[in-house]
């Protein structure tokens, strides 16, 4: 239990971590929605979609592979220095490459080259601190990667209220101004990108004293075993990102011109409001990540495992039907602009798609701590596979919705792959009573409320007080030894 109490006080610091900056920039939602119409908003969301693919290609699996042998290798500052030179000679390919190719990629992608350059930069700064940040994590220093994390997106949010709303406002009332000079009319894209790159710019600085502490070793073998440990990583990742943002992509390629920008700007702004699902599991997963590995030789580390994912399934569950519950109110604070509202019905079904995404990575364990990661490229090819056969299929005919069915089917899918290999190679005691118990209760409430009682307050408010009940009435001792117990 002492385990446990200790991954929770981490994932807490990671969370904040996670959830602060994630909430700033959660906060940009009701400024984009504001300044951009739908069709400008779908826009900047295609443009995020591409920028999501190349993250994962540009770090290619080796953050994990360095949690993998940072905790397994006896030299340690090897990991770090190999790790460093190969992310760093392959972010300056990269910004060689791209902007040589910028007129190509600007036509592949249909996003205009003047954004291609401000992309061009912000990925590579971006790439240069996944060790740094990984550096962090390893050594259990949650506070100093809380701060940075929390200091970017800072900066960010601060920047996007200075061009978008400051500086407009500034130069409409005293138009002679010096500060006229830095406005430009029409130029609320730009604006954006350039708040992103000067924070990621400011996080990099803080991160290059890793950089120039090193006596820099490049081991040879070391980094063969970590390419072939992060290659199928990098394979899963791809995938992975298919079915996370992909469907944007593919709604601007299938639907008709005239319509495609705008309806990807009301999917994508009701999608965001699965954020508070997508924030607890990806604090969770930032938390348990270094202790899977810390933690794989000690004693019946399965036990260990089984309980975090009943601890995920329960606080999950509040959370997707909390979310669900109080969508229309969610969408009066982040979505204010009621001409996205037309999508809301997709909400549920994005919430409980990142919920299934969450458990799957939960079950995920079996094959990082056993070093088959090629499973997980299986499995999030499936999924990918599958996001995309729906969406071609039925985009045509029912737009965003599909691509909405077509995110649950993915995830839904990972989860349940990932649970029958698991079984058969790293065998883990899940209480798979409790699991459905509180999962199919959470969805069933969800949907009565939701769907067939049409988002009626009241009745959402008394199905999420029952649950709570349920809750308070199964797991009350457990909860009060991990949280209350010293």
């Amino acid at each position: 239990m002492s385990q446990i109490k200790k991954l929770f006080k981490q994932t807490f610091i990671y969370g904040l971590a996670t959830v602060l900056p994630r909430m700033l920039s959660f906060l940009l939602l009701p400024l984009y929605t504001g300044v951009l119409e739908t069709a400008g908003y779908g826009e900047i969301s295609i443009i995020f979609s591409w920028f999501a693919i190349f993250n994962v290609l540009l770090a290619y699996g080796m953050e994990t592979a360095f949690f993998r042998f940072y905790n397994k290798e006896e030299d340690r500052s090897k990991v770090v220095t190999t790790s460093l030179i190969t992310i760093g000679s392959t972010t300056l390919l990269f910004v060689v490459l791209a902007l040589f190719l910028k007129d190509f990629i600007a036509s592949v992608t249909q996003i205009d080259v003047k954004y291609i350059h401000y992309a061009i930069y912000i990925l590579a700064l971006d790439a240069l601190v996944i060790i740094p940040f990984a550096w962090l994590r390893a050594n259990e220093r949650p506070m100093r990667y809380a701060v940075i994390k929390i200091l970017n997106v800072s900066i960010n949010f601060g920047l996007n209220i200075f061009f978008l709303i400051l500086l407009p406002n500034w130069v409409a009332e005293t138009p002679n101004s010096f500060l006229s000079a830095w406005y430009r009319p029409n130029f609320e894209l730009s604006y954006i990108f350039i708040s992103n790159l000067i924070a990621s710019g400011i996080t990099l600085l803080f991160m290059l004293q890793l950089y120039v502490r090193q006596p820099y070793v490049f081991d040879k073998k070391l980094w063969r075993k970590m390419m072939r440990y992060g290659m199928p990583v990098l394979v899963a990742g791809i995938a992975f990102t298919i079915n996370e943002v992909f469907d944007k992509i593919l709604l601007s390629y299938l639907l008709p011109a005239d319509i495609a920008e705008s309806e990807i700007g009301k999917y994508s702004a009701c999608y965001k409001l699965a954020m508070f699902m997508t924030l607890f599991a990806t604090a969770f997963r930032i938390g348990i990540e270094p202790f899977f590995f810390s933690h794989s030789s000690s004693k019946n580390p399965q036990k260990a495992y089984a309980q975090i994912t009943n601890y995920f399934v329960i606080f999950g569950s509040i959370i997707l039907l909390g979310v669900v519950v109080y969508a229309d109110l969610l969408k009066l604070l982040f979505v204010r602009d009621s001409s996205y509202w037309e999508a809301m019905s997709v909400v549920p079904i994005i919430v409980l798609a990142a919920f299934c995404l969450g458990i799957y990575h939960n079950l995920s364990v079996w094959y990082k701590v056993t070093d088959r990661t090629k499973f997980g490229a299986y499995i999030s090819i499936a999924g990918a596979v599958l996001t995309i056969v729906v969406n071609f299929a039925f985009i045509p005919k029912f737009g965003y919705k599909a691509s909405a069915i077509a995110t649950l089917l993915a995830y839904a899918s990972m989860m349940l792959l990932s649970y029958y290999y698991g079984r058969k190679y790293y065998p883990i005691p899940y209480n798979l009573k409790k699991i459905l118990f509180y999962l199919g209760c959470s969805i069933l409430f969800s949907v009565a409320s939701f769907y067939i009682f049409d988002r009626n307050l009241i009745i959402g408010s008394i199905f999420l007080l029952i649950f709570l009940g349920l809750v308070y009435r199964f797991e009350n001792n457990t909860l009060k030894q991990i949280f209350l117990k010293k």
